[in-house]
């Protein structure tokens, strides 16, 4: 089996990271569906209540500080990406080709909505 192309690992890096983001975004709107709850009083018996609540805001802004370099990294994966698909066309597969083409698209859309 030859070794995957430039091209292609180009490609699997940027769909990586729009899944990653992906992820944090599912992960950011757990937390505060988390939170919400917490702050209309379920679980308000608890006597640890603050203190999870507290937990749970700290673990909400460490998941917001994880947007501004994946959101830098997607940007570099992106025209690394769109370089190497210039520097390819001659020699990538239509199926190659494609591939990049539709990760170039869901790298752009995931900027759009992070913006």
């Amino acid at each position: 089996m030859p070794a995957p192309s430039q091209l292609a690992i180009a490609t699997s890096a940027l769909n990586r990271l729009v899944k990653e983001e992906a992820s944090y975004h599912k992960e950011l709107e757990q937390q505060s569906a988390r939170i919400a709850k917490l702050e209309a009083g379920e679980g308000a018996d608890d006597e640890n209540a603050e203190y999870i609540l507290r937990q749970h805001k700290q673990a909400l802004e460490q998941t917001k500080a994880v947007f501004p370099p994946l959101k830098q990294k997607i940007q570099d994966a992106l025209s690394k990406l769109e370089q190497q698909l210039e520097q390819d066309k001659a020699q990538a597969s239509p199926e190659e080709a494609t591939k990049a083409q539709e990760a170039i698209a869901a790298g752009q859309n995931a900027l759009k909505e992070s913006a």
